[in-house]
C-alpha cells in the first residue's frame, strides 16, 4: 500500500521542526488535504497541536517503548485512509536513547518507515557553512535518506538564495523553502492552559498563519513529491486487523466485559491513544469524566483510569471539588480496580504543595504529600517490572513507558512499590489491593497484556459487584 509520508526532523532541538511541522500540516490541511500527525517519542504536548490542525488523532512513535513491528503498525493504521502523513521528529535528528545509537531517534523511524527526512536547520548567521552541517548529517548515517532541506530564521529572500546554492551544490539535495524569524508567530504556551485553549480554537489564528507562512516560501509541491515518492508499505497485518474487528464486533454485540471511567479535561489529559485502542479491543467501553467539572467517578463504572497532565495548575480548583474527591476515595476504598499515573499519582495523595507553598487537599487514598519544585525532578524512559500483588503488571512481567515531572512525593512510613524500576532502577509508585499507581506514563503497546489484565480485573470487579447486588435483593 502507498503511504505518502514524511518526516520534519531537526539538526538539534531548537531548530524549528515544530514550527515548521505545524505550518506545513496546516497548510497542506488549508489545501484541503487529509494530513495525519504522528510525533517521534513519548511526547503528549506536539500531538495536541497536531490534532487541533489536522482534525484527525495524532500519535506517538517510540522505537524504545514499543517494538519495531508496534512502530510499523501504529503507523499503517492511522495513516490508511490519510493523503499525506507527517512526522515530526525529535531533538535532533539522530538523538535518542543514547550517544552510541539511533535507538529510539528520528533516524530510527525514519528508517522503519523507509520515509524520506526534510531536515530543519537554523540558518540565522551562516550561508555556506549551512552546507557543511547538513553534508556532515548525510555522512553520519549514509543509508539515510535526507531528501531535502527547509532553511529556518534566513535574514531575507536574499540570504534564503545563499544557502539554497551552498546547500544544493555541495549536498546534492534541493532546498525546498525557508521561513524568516517571525516573533507573533511563536509556538503558544506549552503548560497553562494548553487543552482548554486548542478546544475553544484559540490559537486557530496562529495555525492559519503558519499554514499561510509555510505556503508563501515553502514549494509544498516540491514536498508532496517527496512525500508520495516513498517506497510503498506493506498494508496491516491479516491477524492485526482482524483482532480489532473482532473486539469491536464482540463489544457491539455482547457489550462491553468491562466499563472503564476515564479522567478527561484540562488537568488530567496526557494518555496514549494506543492505550484507549488496547483497552476497547479488549472489550472495555469508556466513560469519560471530568474531576474539574465535578463530575463524580460514573456509578457504573467497572475501573478508573487517571492519566497525566497538570493537577498542580488546576489544584486550587481540583481541591475546591469535595464532591468528587469522596466520589474518586470512596470509590477506591470499595474496591475499584484503578490505574493512576503522574498526575493522576498526584491527584490520589493528600495534599498538593504548589510552587508558592499552598497545600491543596486531594483525594488522600495514597499516604503522600506531593511538592512541586522548580526544576525537573525526574525524566526519561522507563522500563518497569510487576512486584508481588500487582494485577496490572504481574510479577516478572514488564511494561516500557516515560517519566517526566516537575514535583517530588514524600510517604508517611514506609511506602508499597507498584513496580521496580523507577529512577535508577529503584521501587516507585504505590500498590495498595486494585490501586496501581505510580509517576511513569505506561505505553500499553509496549506489553499488550496490560490493558487486557486491566480489562479482566474490571470485569472481575463487575461480576462480583453483581454477584452481591443479586444475593442482597
Amino acid at each position: 500500500m502507498n503511504f505518502a509520508r514524511i518526516v520534519i526532523a531537526g539538526t538539534h532541538s531548537g531548530a524549528g521542526k515544530s514550527t515548521v511541522s505545524l505550518g506545513l500540516m496546516a497548510a497542506l490541511r488549508q489545501r484541503g488535504l487529509r494530513v495525519q500527525g504522528f510525533k517521534v517519542g513519548p511526547d503528549y504536548i506536539d500531538p495536541s497541536y497536531h490534532t487541533a490542525i489536522t482534525g484527525r488523532t495524532s500519535r506517538n512513535l517510540d522505537s524504545w517503548m514499543l517494538s519495531h513491528a508496534t512502530v510499523r503498525d501504529v503507523f499503517r493504521r492511522a495513516a490508511g485512509d490519510a493523503d499525506v502523513s507527517v512526522i515530526e521528529g525529535v531533538m535532533g535528528l539522530y538523538d535518542g536513547k543514547g550517544p552510541l545509537s539511533n535507538e529510539g531517534s528520528t533516524a530510527e523511524i525514519s528508517a522503519l518507515l523507509d520515509c524520506p527526512v526534510v531536515l530543519v536547520v537554523d540558518c540565522a548567521g551562516v550561508a555556506r557553512s549551512a552546507a557543511a552541517m547538513v553534508k556532515g548529517y548525510q555522512e553520519l548515517d549514509r543509508t539515510l535518506r535526507i531528501a531535502g532541506v527547509i532553511a529556518n530564521r534566513v535574514g531575507s529572500e536574499g540570504h534564503f538564495r545563499l544557502v539554497q546554492q551552498a546547500v544544493e551544490q555541495v549536498c546534492g539535495i534541493p532546498v525546498l523553502g525557508y521561513l524568516s524569524h517571525h516573533p507573533e508567530m511563536e509556538i503558544p504556551e506549552r503548560h497553562l492552559g494548553l487543552i482548554p485553549a486548542l478546544e475553544r480554537g484559540d490559537h486557530d489564528g496562529l495555525f492559519r498563519a503558519l499554514g499561510a507562512a509555510v505556503a508563501a516560501t515553502v514549494d509544498l509541491d516540491a514536498v508532496l513529491a517527496l512525500a508520495g515518492a516513498a517506497p510503498p508499505l506493506a498494508s496491516l497485518r491479516p491477524n492485526a486487523a482482524g483482532g480489532k474487528a473482532e473486539a469491536t464486533r464482540r463489544t457491539s454485540e455482547g457489550g462491553a466485559k468491562a466499563r472503564i471511567a476515564v479522567a478527561m479535561d484540562a488537568a488530567f489529559h496526557f494518555y496514549y491513544a494506543e492505550n484507549f485502542d488496547l483497552l476497547t479491543d479488549c472489550g472495555a467501553q469508556l466513560l469519560p469524566f471530568s474531576p474539574l467539572a465535578g463530575d463524580p467517578v460514573p456509578e457504573d463504572a467497572d475501573g478508573l483510569y487517571i492519566g497525566g497532565g497538570f493537577p498542580e495548575t488546576f489544584a486550587a480548583d481540583l481541591s475546591r471539588q469535595q464532591g468528587v474527591r469522596t466520589s474518586v476515595r470512596e470509590r477506591i476504598l470499595n474496591g475499584l480496580p484503578t490505574y493512576a499515573e503522574c498526575g493522576g499519582y498526584m491527584y490520589l495523595t493528600e495534599q498538593i504543595v504548589d510552587m508558592q507553598g499552598t497545600a491543596h487537599d486531594m483525594v488522600g487514598v495514597i499516604p503522600a504529600r506531593v511538592s512541586m519544585q522548580p526544576r525537573l525532578s525526574g525524566f526519561g524512559y522507563r522500563e518497569v517490572t510487576g512486584v508481588a500483588g500487582n494485577w496490572l503488571v504481574p510479577p516478572g512481567a514488564t511494561a516500557r513507558g516515560h517519566e517526566f515531572h516537575y514535583s517530588t512525593i514524600a510517604y508517611h512510613g514506609p511506602q508499597s512499590f507498584a513496580w521496580q524500576g523507577g529512577l535508577a532502577g529503584q521501587g516507585e509508585g504505590y500498590l495498595q489491593g486494585n490501586l496501581v499507581a505510580g509517576y511513569t506514563h505506561l505505553h500499553f503497546a509496549s506489553n499488550p497484556a496490560v490493558a487486557q489484565h486491566f480489562v479482566e480485573r474490571c470485569a472481575s470487579y463487575r461480576a462480583a459487584w453483581t454477584g452481591r447486588q443479586e444475593s442482597e435483593a
